[in-house]
């Protein structure tokens, strides 16, 4: 069994280098393995592992591994910090992060390192067509175009307008669909944030036709792409997008029309009775749909990690009791398991509550969630309350609810009162999983940030982030 811990592969290390949109060593660095094509896809133990090596690459600390998520969390209410410590984000905490902070560069060299070896992967397999079986290499183009939908879903999303305010007229990211080797294409301009996500969807659209249905253990069913994998994450993509409709048609195919809801097609995602389950070894329910595994040999690195953010032993930022925070909000009873069980009242670092999702201590090898089914069930049912059925939104908003407290009742909900509903439990049920920032983001709506004391306004610089110094200076395009 090929388990995704595995060192990066032939290809990323063979191909070490990239274009502006990553780190200047990249550019200048000798390769440890100087491969051709026909080495890297001389076997199918090659060819796959260079596709275990994009997962590797994008579950980075500095990405999906750690680093990503915390400051989405950080940057809203929920959270206040304890040590103002520089290095764990507390810039971006208050607001008065800046092009030139290195560990938001890091996400974005990080994340054009991911895609650049997406891109080199597809044309390698592409000019290797007897590398391996048509279906594998069909599954593998899925994977890698997966791969790369999610990291320019998630990078557009940090360093661009939402959709939402213009439907995507303004600036976006440079699209970069070709390998690069050498710094010669370097030079770039920003396609639109329209463009952007028509490309994202077109890879999904893609990696759907060519994915599998599941695969054959549990482990690699929750740690690599297959069918249900894309479609899941074309629920967020459309959601962000406004595309309710778009969210309704995706979700179908994997959410049945009434409760319990659960996916009669390929894998039986469904959500499980013990949330707190969902968050422990072996990490593998029906409800994760995909998670990045960790191992002691590739854990997040120093000060990534999500347990060193958040576990009662450390604590860099605890949840926020007051009035702004959801610790306090009715809808999130004492009596919730996603309380009792995946929060702790006090510490042994800091006498107020934290969650312990990621419970694990040094060397922290918590499985980083990524796509949980409880999500698509709550993705679908905003669309419903914003453009369909508000009777089925509400069943779906119950059937997430009342898995965790199950004697929780909604009063009478019009419109307007079932979609905040809804987004309260996405705070709720998506706690510490690095989703708050996007949540308000993508709707438009003013950040309420705690770290700045004030509500950051769409209108403002800071409401996104600024690109990075390192690809102004690199990339005489960006600008145009």
């Amino acid at each position: 069994m090929k388990i995704l811990t595995k060192k990066i592969g032939i290809l990323s290390l063979a191909l070490a280098m990239s274009i502006s949109s990553c780190k200047e060593d990249f550019l200048e660095a000798i390769p440890e393995l100087d491969l051709s094509d026909a080495t890297v896809f001389s076997t199918p133990q090659r060819v796959e592992s260079q596709v275990i090596g994009l997962y590797g690459s994008a579950k980075n600390g500095s990405l999906f591994g750690g680093r990503y998520l915390i400051y989405n969390d950080i940057r809203a209410e929920e959270f206040v910090n304890r040590t103002t410590n520089s290095v764990t984000g507390y810039s971006t905490y208050q607001g008065n992060q800046d092009p030139s902070d290195t560990y938001i560069a890091g996400f974005w060299n990080q994340g054009y390192l991911t895609i650049n070896r997406a891109n080199l992967f597809l044309e390698g397999l592409a000019a290797n067509p007897n590398a391996v079986s048509t279906t594998l290499a069909a599954n593998y183009r899925g994977e890698a175009k997966f791969l790369r939908a999610l990291t320019y879903f998630s990078l557009v999303q940090f360093f661009a307008k939402p959709y939402i305010l213009d439907k995507g007229a303004s600036a976006g990211l440079p699209l970069r669909l070709k390998g690069e080797t050498s710094s010669a294409n370097n030079e770039l301009a920003r396609s639109s944030v329209a463009q952007v996500y028509d490309q994202i969807l077109k890879d999904l659209n893609e990696a759907e036709s060519e994915l599998p249905d599941n695969y054959t253990t549990a482990l690699l069913r929750t740690t690599r792409a297959h069918k249900n994998t894309a479609i899941a994450l074309k629920t967020r993509v459309l959601l962000a997008k406004g595309d309710y409709a778009g969210v309704i048609t995706e979700a179908n195919k994997i959410v049945s029309t009434a409760a319990p809801f659960k996916s009669a097609n390929r894998v039986a995602h469904e959500l499980q009775a013990d949330v707190s389950s969902v968050f422990k070894a072996p990490y593998t329910s029906v409800e994760s749909i995909l998670s990045f595994p960790m191992a002691e040999t590739n854990s997040p690195g120093t000060q990534n990690q999500l347990g060193y953010y958040y576990n009662v032993g450390n604590v860099e930022y605890y949840l926020n009791t007051g009035p702004t925070g959801i610790y306090s909000n009715p809808q999130f009873r004492a009596t919730d398991d996603r309380k009792t069980k995946l929060t702790v009242a006090t510490t042994s670092v800091a006498k107020f509550p934290s969650p312990t999702k990621f419970s694990g201590v040094s060397p922290y090898i918590d499985f980083v969630p990524n796509i949980r089914y409880a999500e698509v069930l709550l993705n679908l049912a905003e669309a419903e309350a914003e453009a369909g059925s508000q009777t089925r939104a509400l069943a779906l908003l119950q059937a997430v609810h009342t898995r965790s407290d199950a004697t929780y009742t909604f009063p009478a909900l019009d419109k307007a009162g079932l979609i905040q509903a809804i987004l309260t439990e996405r705070r709720i049920e998506l706690l510490a999983e690095g989703f708050r920032a996007n949540d308000i983001v993508r709707r438009g709506q003013p950040i309420n940030s705690f770290g700045a004391g004030a509500s950051i306004a769409p209108t403002e610089a800071r409401y996104i982030f600024g690109i990075p110094t390192t690809e102004i200076q690199t990339n005489p395009g960006i600008g145009k």
